[in-house]
Parts: structure tokens; C-alpha cells; sequence
């Protein structure tokens, strides 16, 4: 079969407005929602962007928090680009067509050059995503069904992959992706990605410093090879901070924006005259993940956590409205196809409502009476941060309302992140908060986690039924089918509660009037969003 992967895949948000949790009388129902903020008018000289966290390395093969990648996003091209609106389109591959179930071609552009004024060539491409396919790479998951990579042609690229894949062109839009080049990475050994390594990429924004613990520098690349691409703002300065701080910069008028990683963080500016709020479509949640410390081992257990959980009570605690209480682990900006069959299923879930009522909690103790309550109280881990607290308490407040004992541990910001990579630390709690996403467009993309050997499965859940619907769906390349696939899995997931979900969050950006044109989706991961930013004024 032929079938050209470069659909307009255009997303659905919480609603036309915001979150629907937002009423007429609350402010955050007059936050705008959609994909993009209005075109800029013209240049600028300089804009100071903020970020959550310092970025930790610029070699997305070694690690990629959101810092990082809102950083590499104007850096480094890849083979494919999400677009504002989250849909799919070209990157340095022209196109990608899969020419039978398990041969897809890239056909690589020309004319391409990285920062060092060297051309992009078919063989870098290729190298890249062998680099990016190598055991251990943090990327090498989204190669897991590809078994060859070969130059077919000048430009291009031929992949073969043991079974029909739906995801895997998607993926190229991510960090699995990037093309590198060889050349800098090889000379630049282990100090590639650090502070003051040389650019291996060639986006429409080079690092041009990076001073360690104060700020990071791009600078709109001399000459990069697609003009209509090419930025209005000649420097971005990014500096980091935790929320408040990030509040302060943006009242001030230190900095101009910033795509906030806790959208609570936007309440301060809803009634502003100089900032703006705006939202946009992301697969973005929060959830509770389970740990194998070993009372929430037992699905029970989870299930009436679940099921006694106020996620509404948290959606306007700790987001100000800003977040809508959620049902599943991944957000609506996923659903980037058969868009009414992922929403009636979502309508018809049950487990984990945005109010407990007296049914719930009655189910809640039931489930809790048959596990039997643990002796030590269940543990929640906390950063401290207003978000992770209000989750956690609220933990700790369903757990008291069904016979359970529940307390908190706080880590530290600086060490929170560990709590994916160090089973010790992570086995401290049997569950944490923390906000999820993925880069694609396809619940597919997300419940690939809940396989028995997923690197994030902590809770140790295993069900072969499951496994087998994972390896069905990234097989299923007809959408219908796809979809109700994801659609069992979602439903099994909920089931057995592997993750308590918790709030879908829309991206959230905050912005100076006096810039506009970035795009107001989680795109911003992504997509080359600082070649977007202007004046507002011509």
C-alpha cells in the first residue's frame, strides 16, 4: 500500500475558551484558546524568555526535560516538525511514505546547512538516527520496531520495521528526530551538550552562550537555509526560575514570556493590563504514579484512591481553573484523529470522577475493606512546589475519607526528577505527582507505558491482553482502528488504575504585550516557536 503520512491532524482543547471547568464569573473563562497568539508586526533586538529549570544537557539522546527541549525546539531541525496546531507536517524529510506495511522513505531535502556552514546530507541524517536508535539512547524507544535503516537513494532514507508502526513518523517529529552533526558531536566528545560545546544542529536559532546557573543565549542563525523561516528577534535570553520568581520577572517587565510548566503559575496575570494569558491543546496531565514500594501493588488500593480523589477540588486549588479535573493519563491534544469516538469513550469512563460522591467513596471502602489497609501509611511524594502540595494533600485527604492512612515526603526540586531513574529514591513513596506528556498526536503514543516491560511501568502491572492490544495498535495504520484500540487500552488503564490521573492542563503561556506570534500549544517542545516571536508593533 501507499499512503502519505503528512496529514493536517488539527486537535481539540478542553473547550473553545479554556478548561470547562472555568464559569462565566471566573476570569479564567476569558482565556483565549487555540493554537497560536496573533502574528508578530515586526523585529525586535532582544526578548528574555523564562524557563522552569536550568536546561540539563542539549543532547536529547542523553536526557530532554522541558527546559531542554523549549530550548533545542529553536535549535535543532527535525526529520519531521509539529506545527502549532499539534498536526504533522514536513521537517528536513520532504515527505515520508510508507511504500508497503513495513517500508517508509524518507526523501531528505537539499540545500540544508548546519550552524557551522557545512551541508546537511542524506549520510547525516542517517547517522542520526542510528545514534538516536543505539541502546541506551534515551530516544531508542521510538525505534523499538525498527529492525533496518538504510541510504537508498541520495536523498534518501529507506526504514524497515518488523510490523506496520502508525506512530513511528510522528515520533521523527520529536527529539527522536533531530538531525545532528557528526562531525561536531565526534569533536566535541563528552562535552557535547554542555555548557559551551559547539552547535551541532542547524534551526533557525543558535546557542551562542550559555553562562551555568545564570542564563542561556540564542541567536538567530546567520544565513539558515530556509528564509521564510528565519526569525524576527535577533537574541533570546533564557534564564530560569521557580514560579514566583517567574511571576515577579514578568510583572516587572524583566522578561517578556514564558510557557509556564504549572499553568497555576498564569493566575496572577488574569486580570493584568500588560501580561496575557493564553492556552492551547496539549497531551499534557497530571497524574499520580504508582511505585513498587508495595501497598499500591495492589490494584485495589489504587482503584479507591481513584475513586475518592476531588480532582475538581484540585483543578481550582492549586490552577485557579486553569486545569480540568481528568479522567485518563494523557490529554485531549492527543486525540488527533476519530476525535468523537476518543470523547464519547472518554464520557462513559468511570473510576475516577471529578467529585467523589457518596457512591464513590462507599465503592472506595468496599475495595479497601477487601485489600485490607496497609499497616504503614502510603506514602506521596511532594517537590514542595504549590502544585505537587495541593495533589499530595489532597492524597493524604481521599486516603482519611476511606479508612487509609496517608503522609508526605518531601524531595527536592533538585532531585525530584530522580525519582524516574533511582528505584531507591523512587521507592521511598509508593506514588508521586508529577505533569506527563508525550510528542505525539496518538493516544497510541502514550499507552505504550503500560506494557509489562515499559521503562515507567514502576508499579510492575502486567497483563498480556494489554501488551498484545500495544503491538495491534501501532500495527493498525487505518485511523478507525487505531482509535479503538486506544480506546481498550485507555479503558483497561483506567481499570486498574496504573496511574491515578488527575488534571489535564492545556499549555499555558504568559506573555508581555508587547511581543506576540508564538504559538499557544505544547508545540513550543517542538517546534521553532522563537522564529514566530515579534513586535507588536510594525
Amino acid at each position: 500500500m501507499s499512503a502519505v503520512t503528512l496529514t493536517a491532524l488539527a486537535l481539540t482543547g478542553c473547550s473553545a475558551s479554556g478548561p470547562s471547568s472555568a464559569t462565566s464569573d471566573d476570569p479564567a473563562a476569558d482565556v483565549p484558546f487555540g493554537p497560536s497568539t496573533p502574528a508578530a508586526a515586526g523585529p525586535l533586538a532582544s526578548v528574555t524568555w523564562m524557563l522552569g529549570g536550568e536546561p540539563t544537557t542539549l543532547d536529547a539522546d542523553i536526557d530532554a526535560t522541558t527546559a531542554d527541549d523549549t530550548v533545542l525546539a529553536n535549535v535543532c531541525d527535525r526529520l519531521m516538525q509539529v506545527q502549532p496546531d499539534l498536526s504533522l507536517g514536513e521537517g528536513i524529510a520532504e515527505s515520508a511514505e510508507w511504500i508497503d506495511d513495513t517500508h517508509v522513505v524518507f526523501t531528505i531535502r537539499q540545500g540544508a546547512e548546519f550552524h557551522d556552514g557545512s551541508p546537511l546530507t542524506t549520510d547525516d541524517v542517517l547517522w542520526s538516527m542510528q545514534r538516536h536508535a543505539a541502546e541506551g539512547a534515551a530516544e531508542s524507544d521510538e525505534y523499538g520496531n525498527v529492525v533496518d535503516m538504510q541510504k537508498t537513494g541520495d536523498n534518501e532514507i529507506t526504514v524497515t520495521t518488523s510490523q506496520p508502526d502508525a506512530i513511528f513518523v510522528q515520533a521523527m517529529a520529536g527529539d527522536g528526530g533531530i538531525v545532528w552533526n557528526p562531525r561536531v558531536i565526534e569533536a566535541e566528545g563528552d562535552k557535547f551538550g554542555k555548557p559551551g560545546s559547539a552547535s551541532a544542529c542547524s534551526g533557525p536559532y543558535e546557542v551562542t552562550s550559555w553562562d551555568a546557573g545564570a542564563q542561556l543565549t540564542i541567536t538567530k542563525a546567520a544565513n539558515y537555509w530556509n528564509p521564510d523561516r528565519a526569525g524576527l528577534v535577533d537574541e533570546i535570553v533564557f534564564r530560569w526560575a521557580d514560579e514566583s520568581a517567574i511571576v515577579n520577572s514578568l510583572t516587572t517587565g524583566e522578561a517578556q514570556g514564558a510557557f509556564l510548566e504549572n499553568a497555576a503559575g498564569a493566575k496572577a496575570f488574569l486580570a493584568s493590563d500588560s501580561v496575557g494569558v493564553f492556552q492551547g491543546p496539549s497531551t499534557n496531565a497530571w497524574v499520580l504514579e504508582s511505585t513498587a514500594k508495595g501497598a499500591l501493588t495492589d490494584e485495589r488500593l489504587r482503584q479507591a484512591l481513584s475513586l475518592s480523589l476531588n480532582r475538581e477540588g484540585i483543578a481550582q486549588s492549586a490552577f485557579g481553573g486553569l486545569a480540568e479535573p481528568w479522567k485518563t493519563p494523557v490529554g485531549a491534544g492527543a486525540w488527533g484523529y476519530e476525535q468523537d469516538a476518543f470523547q464519547a469513550a472518554y464520557d462513559a469512563l468511570e473510576g475516577a470522577p471529578a467529585e467523589p460522591s457518596d457512591d464513590d467513596i462507599a465503592a472506595a471502602k468496599a475495595l479497601v475493606d477487601e485489600a485490607g489497609a496497609p499497616a504503614d501509611p502510603i506514602v506521596v511524594a511532594s517537590n514542595g512546589s504549590s502544585a505537587h502540595n495541593v495533589i499530595a494533600n489532597a492524597l493524604v485527604d481521599a486516603a482519611s475519607k476511606i479508612g487509609l492512612s496517608a503522609e508526605i515526603l518531601t524531595v527536592p526540586a533538585v532531585q525530584y526528577g530522580d525519582l524516574y531513574s533511582d528505584e531507591a529514591l523512587r521507592n521511598q513513596a509508593d506514588l508521586w505527582p508529577d505533569e506527563y506528556y508525550i510528542s505525539k498526536n496518538d493516544p497510541i503514543g502514550f499507552y505504550k507505558n503500560g506494557k509489562s516491560d515499559a521503562g515507567v511501568n514502576f508499579v510492575g502491572f502486567s497483563d498480556p491482553e494489554y501488551d498484545a492490544l500495544v503491538a495491534e495498535g501501532y500495527a493498525a495504520t487505518d485511523d478507525a482502528e487505531r482509535a479503538g484500540i486506544a480506546i481498550k487500552l485507555q479503558q483497561k488503564w483506567v481499570d486498574h488504575a496504573v496511574w491515578l490521573p488527575v488534571v489535564a492542563t492545556p499549555a499555558t503561556l504568559v506573555m508581555s504585550n508587547d511581543v506576540t506570534g508564538v504559538p499557544s500549544s505544547a508545540a513550543f517542545i517542538y517546534y521553532p516557536w522563537a522564529a514566530d516571536l515579534g513586535s507588536t508593533e510594525g
